[in-house]
C-alpha cells in the first residue's frame, strides 16, 4: 500500500501556521488592491468602477431601477447585492456621475435611501463625457471569465479629489477628503502651465475649516471643521451648517449629552433641517448665549477634527501620495487620454480617406 495516498497522513499546508503563512498575506493584499483603496488612474474603488461600467452597458437615456443596475453589476462584482447597492447610493449622493430619481436619502440628516426597487438612476452627461471611451480602455476578464470589465476607466477629470473616498483594509486605511470642483479645474490648468497651486478640502455640508496642519492630506496631518453657530437672540442659538462627516442627528445628540454632563445648559433643541441645515438651540433663563456658543465648539460635535490619509493604488501597489501629486498625475493622464483619442480619430479618418482614394 502506498503510504503517500493515506487519507490520514497529516499535511503541513493544512496546519494553522501554514494557513497564516500562505494565505493571510494574499488576503490582505486582495482587500487592499481590490476593495478598499481607490486607483490613481480613475479615482474609483473596484465596486464603484463596476457600477459605472454596468450603468454604461444599460445606458439608453432613460432611468433604470437601481435594483436592475445592481443585478447587472453582480456579473462583475462577486461580493453580493448589498455592497453594490450601498456603494451606488454613496455615488449618487455625491451628485456628480449619477443622475438620481426618488428618495436617495439625506446626507445632512443621515436618513437612508429607499429600497433599490423604488429608486432610479442614469449616468449624467458629465459622466458620459469624461469617464467612458472603449477605444482607450484597458480591459480584463471578469471574475468568472464570462465578461470583460475595465482595468480602470479612462477618466478625464480628477474624480478622486472631487468626490473624496474612505476605506479600511487589512493594516491600511485610506481617507481622501473632497475638494471644490472649480478649484480642481483651475489647479489642473496650473499644472499644464507649470504654475504653483494649493489645494484644500471643500465640503457640501458647509461650515468653517482650519487647514493649518493639513499637510496635503498625508498621514499625520489633520484639519478642524466647525459648524456655523450664531446667536439669534439672547435665548436662541441657530446652527446653519454641520461639520463634514456628521449628521444633524449626531450633532443634536452631542449637544444633549453635553447638557446632561453639565457642560452647557439648554432648555430645548429643534431640528428644522430640510434642504439646508437649521438646528435651533433654546437656552434657559440665566444662560449666557455667547458663552454657550463657545461651549458648543468645545464640548459637542459642532467642532470636529479630521485626520486624512491619502493612499492610492499606483503601478500595482498602494502609495501614500499628497493631493498635489494626485492632481498632477490626473492632469497629465487627462492630457495623454485626449491626445490618444485624437490619434485614434486621425487614424480612422486616414483609413476612410485611403478607402475613398482606392
Amino acid at each position: 500500500m502506498d503510504e503517500t495516498n493515506d487519507p490520514q497522513e497529516p499535511r503541513e499546508d493544512l496546519s494553522l501556521g501554514g494557513m497564516y503563512k500562505e494565505y493571510f498575506l494574499d488576503y490582505a493584499s486582495y482587500v487592499i488592491m481590490e476593495r478598499a483603496v481607490p486607483h490613481l488612474g480613475d479615482g474609483l474603488k473596484p465596486v464603484q468602477r463596476r457600477i459605472l461600467h454596468s450603468m454604461r452597458e444599460l445606458e439608453d437615456g432613460r432611468y433604470n431601477k437601481v435594483a436592475n443596475v445592481v443585478g447587472n453589476t453582480m456579473k462583475y462584482h462577486p461580493h453580493g447585492d448589498t455592497s453594490i447597492g450601498d456603494a451606488m447610493v454613496q455615488l449618487g449622493q455625491k451628485d456628480l456621475l449619477i443622475d438620481t430619481q426618488g428618495n436617495w436619502g439625506n446626507t445632512l440628516t443621515g436618513d437612508r435611501a429607499a429600497a433599490s426597487r423604488y429608486i432610479e438612476a442614469r449616468l449624467t452627461p458629465f459622466a458620459l463625457e469624461v469617464a467612458f471611451n472603449p477605444k482607450t480602455t484597458n480591459w480584463t476578464r471578469s471574475y468568472d471569465g464570462r465578461n470583460k470589465e475595465p482595468v480602470t476607466l479612462p477618466m478625464k477629470f480628477p474624480l478622486l479629489l472631487a468626490q473624496g473616498v474612505e476605506g479600511i483594509a487589512v493594516g491600511l486605511a485610506c481617507k481622501i477628503l473632497p475638494h471644490n470642483f472649480i478649484e480642481l479645474i483651475e489647479a489642473c490648468i496650473c499644472v499644464l502651465r507649470k504654475q504653483p497651486f494649493e489645494l484644500f478640502p471643500d465640503f457640501h455640508t458647509g461650515g468653517l475649516i482650519d487647514v493649518g496642519d493639513y499637510r496635503e492630506g498625508l498621514r499625520g496631518g489633520k484639519i478642524r471643521v466647525r459648524a456655523n453657530v450664531e446667536v439669534v437672540k439672547s435665548k436662541l442659538i441657530r446652527i446653519s451648517s454641520i461639520p463634514f462627516g456628521t449628521t444633524t442627528g449626531g450633532v443634536m445628540d452631542s449637544i444633549v449629552s453635553a447638557n446632561d454632563k453639565g457642560k452647557i445648559k439648554i432648555s430645548k433643541i429643534e431640528d428644522n433641517t430640510a434642504e439646508n441645515v437649521e438646528i435651533l438651540v433654546h437656552l434657559p433663563a440665566g444662560a449666557d448665549a455667547e458663552m454657550t456658543r463657545k461651549a458648543l465648539y468645545g464640548f459637542t460635535d459642532c467642532e470636529v477634527s479630521i485626520s486624512p490619509n491619502s493612499c492610492v493604488i499606483h503601478e500595482g501597489q498602494p502609495h501614500f501620495m499628497p493631493v498635489s501629486e494626485i492632481l498632477r498625475n490626473c492632469a497629465l493622464m487627462t492630457k495623454a487620454l485626449l491626445l490618444k483619442e485624437l490619434e485614434i480619430l486621425l487614424g480612422e479618418l486616414n483609413e476612410k480617406l485611403s478607402l475613398i482614394h482606392i
